[in-house]
């Protein structure tokens, strides 16, 4: 647990971990399923990818949840992820901007397809270049947030995260190298200005 209050909650989930229940019953073990036993009114707001580890906010209350479900859905909570990609990347910082669709025949993989993906904006920052290994600690803000935006505009872009089993190399290292680090947001109910970080893959 990394924040709790009346209004709401911040907690770091692990990588491996379903942040919501799946289908079937071997899938109803989840961040959320556990975070209700202690707190009967966490409700979720957003999710990350079984895969993903990091920062995940729970709403409190129905109210508390449409304030922050209408803050994602009018980009006011800032987000920011880091990976480890493989490869240097050719600028210190961009944009990655394709459209994204689902790839029906290859369920749940995504694909880029300019006829019909949804609008999909990925920024970027290189934090370090390892040359040893050919990779790239990145920072990423998901400007939408489509399903596995960051996992295929990297590699869309030639630059895979390391350990993706769809779109890389899931032998190139332990796991998916993908964690939502950063949050901030303003407190719904309060209206004070709220900054999460957790470190992760650093």
């Amino acid at each position: 647990m990394i924040f709790v209050d009346a209004s709401l909650l911040v907690v770091n989930k692990p990588a491996g971990f379903l942040a919501v229940p799946g289908r079937g019953e071997d899938k109803q073990d989840c961040l959320a399923t556990r975070l209700q036993k202690e707190f009967p009114d966490a409700l979720v707001v957003h999710r990350l990818d079984m895969a993903t580890s990091g920062l995940m906010v729970f709403a409190r209350g129905l109210g508390v949840q449409r304030s922050l479900s209408r803050m994602f859905q009018e980009h006011k909570m800032n987000k920011r992820y880091i990976a480890i990609v493989a490869g240097q990347l050719a600028s210190p910082a961009g944009e990655i901007d394709l459209p994204i669709a689902t790839d029906w025949p290859n369920r749940p993989r995504r694909k880029i397809d300019s006829d019909t993906g949804k609008p999909s904006l990925t920024r970027y920052t290189v934090l370090e270049y390892d040359t040893a290994n050919d990779t790239s600690h990145l920072e990423l803000e998901p400007v939408t947030g489509r399903t596995h935006q960051l996992r295929i505009h990297l590699a869309a872009i030639g630059h895979p995260i390391l350990g993706d089993a769809l779109y890389g190399n899931i032998a190139s290292a332990p796991r998916l190298m993908l964690h939502a680090h950063s949050l901030q947001f303003i407190h719904p109910i309060n209206g004070i200005l709220l900054n999460f970080e957790h470190p992760g893959l650093s």
